[in-house]
């Protein structure tokens, strides 16, 4: 194995991006921030964008800050992405999975194709924002009848850095238009779905070297490019700190990703009933996991009420009473921008729940709600892979939420082992280390790394099952 060397990791989440640098050499992994940036939508002409150029400034300004590095991992959410044209010029912003172009289009092109036939093609749980409804959305628009290639936003990053065009599998696989079993794009799909396969570029596995980042970007070092989990989540999972194999994970965030990791994806009418999704991870893994609404709700409220002192108000929900009102995390209602605490109260009072009427109240709901999701997440994930678990691991930054950590460990009856924050940045590393020989091993090799290296806080259940249980039957959620 090489000496030690310095690694550049591009995170881009829904609400900021950021820059890390990881200095790694065999039994050691140092995480500094080199640069953070904004990540906020445009609307324009009633369409919600990602400010794509915007982000890719902070990528650059991220990796002149990083200083001279070896290599370059790129990872981001899921499902969006940019066209580019036959000269590979981008056409127009990407548009943004929180949009409502996509209302009713997810259960008409789920009708019209077959939901059976969907999920035993793809695994993917239904989700309205899928790039498959997205697409069939965007048909007839001048933008991808012109179009020559598509790039989901990671790739799309990667392309800019090093001029190769390609999709990495671990997004690929959130698609929909992916063919799980096969390892291939799921070209007779998109064609009944009247897509042109042609847009969509050939696929590399996570350690794949991409090639050198472009001499005119004038990045220090003249650094690698290498294929990461680009999927935040396929990421942050190989950056789960476990040992064996009977575990659960919440990478835990805007969104709650809930599930376990498998050899082989679960395509059982079961679950796809229970709406689980397979999604490709590293080394031939599949991440089976439901997503669950997560912390945007939170974030939404602090933002609707214009504070930033989550820490207040986490101590006032901690005295507050317990499931006093709860919600379902999932509801459609919650899923745009906007005023979340009227929402959350509007959902209460539909549902007979006691309406919130202070801001500890609402945050109490929110953790409350969400902590019953990810026991609802995690026991079904259990049942339907035939995998018992005897600890949940919560990496991301639900990991620093003290109250929602211990929730979720009364919720669960099982321990919340609590950290990395930096899971997602980790995992991008450790995978660049491993292509570059600085460590060496399979992904439990590659944890191993993390539990010396990272602090881990553990939580244990308290208090009594059934009041969850009790809980949870007020959601009509059978336990």
């Amino acid at each position: 194995m090489s000496a030690a060397a310095h690694l550049a990791a591009v995170d881009v989440g829904a609400s900021s991006g950021r820059v890390m640098v990881a200095r790694v050499s065999p039994g050691k992994l140092e995480l500094t921030e080199a640069h953070r940036f904004r990540n906020e939508p445009v609307r324009v002409a009633g369409t919600l964008h990602w400010d794509i150029l915007a982000l890719y400034r902070g990528v650059l300004d991220g990796l002149h800050a990083a200083g001279p590095v070896a290599s370059i991992g790129v990872d981001t959410w899921a499902v969006d992405y940019g066209l580019l044209d036959a000269t590979g010029a981008l056409l127009g912003n990407p548009v943004h999975y929180r949009d409502g172009r996509t209302d009713g289009v997810g259960d008409r092109v789920a009708k019209q194709l077959g939901q059976e036939r969907l999920y035993t093609t793809t695994g993917l749980q239904h989700l309205p924002f899928n790039t498959l409804y997205q697409l069939v959305a965007a048909a007839n628009t001048p933008q991808l009848d012109m179009a020559h290639r598509l790039l989901l936003v990671p790739d799309l990053i990667a392309y800019w850095l090093t001029g190769e065009v390609g999709a990495e599998v671990t997004n690929a696989s959130t698609t929909q238009l992916y063919d799980l079993r096969r390892r291939a794009w799921a070209t007779d799909l998109m064609a009944d779905a009247g897509i042109r396969s042609e847009l969509f570029p050939p696929l590399r596995e996570p350690g794949t070297r991409i090639g050198p980042a472009l001499p005119a970007l004038g990045l220090p070092g003249g650094p690698a490019v290498v294929a990461v989990g680009s999927h935040d989540t396929a990421s942050a999972v190989v950056g789960v700190p476990a040992a064996g194999e009977h575990f659960a994970y919440i990478s835990c965030g805007t969104w709650s990703l809930v599930g376990v990791e498998l050899d082989a994806p679960v395509l059982s009418e079961p679950s796809r009933r229970a709406n689980f999704t397979n999604e490709s991870g590293v080394d031939g893994t599949f991440r089976y996991l439901r997503n669950v609404m997560g912390l945007w709700p939170l974030q939404e409220s602090l933002r609707t009420w214009g504070t930033t002192d989550l820490a207040a108000l986490l101590r006032q929900a901690a005295r507050e009473p317990a499931f006093r009102s709860v919600v379902d995390p999932d509801d459609p209602a919650f899923l745009p921008p906007g005023d979340m605490p009227t929402r959350i109260a509007d959902a209460c009072r539909r549902t007979g729940e006691p309406v919130p009427v202070t801001r500890a109240a609402t945050v109490r709901c929110i953790l409350d709600s969400l902590a019953l999701a990810h026991r609802r997440a995690v026991r079904q994930a259990q049942l339907l892979a035939g995998r018992h678990v005897d600890a949940v691991h919560v990496v991301g930054g639900g990991a620093r939420n003290e109250l929602l950590c211990q929730l979720t460990a009364d919720a669960c009856g099982l321990p919340v082992l609590a950290g990395p924050v930096e899971a997602t940045a980790l995992g991008n590393v450790l995978v660049q280390a491993r292509a570059l020989g600085i460590v060496g091993g399979d992904l439990s090799a590659l944890r191993a790394v993390l539990r010396e290296t990272q602090q881990i806080v553990r939580y244990e259940p308290r208090g009594a099952e059934t009041t969850w249980r009790a809980a949870a039957q007020r959601l009509g959620w059978e336990d």
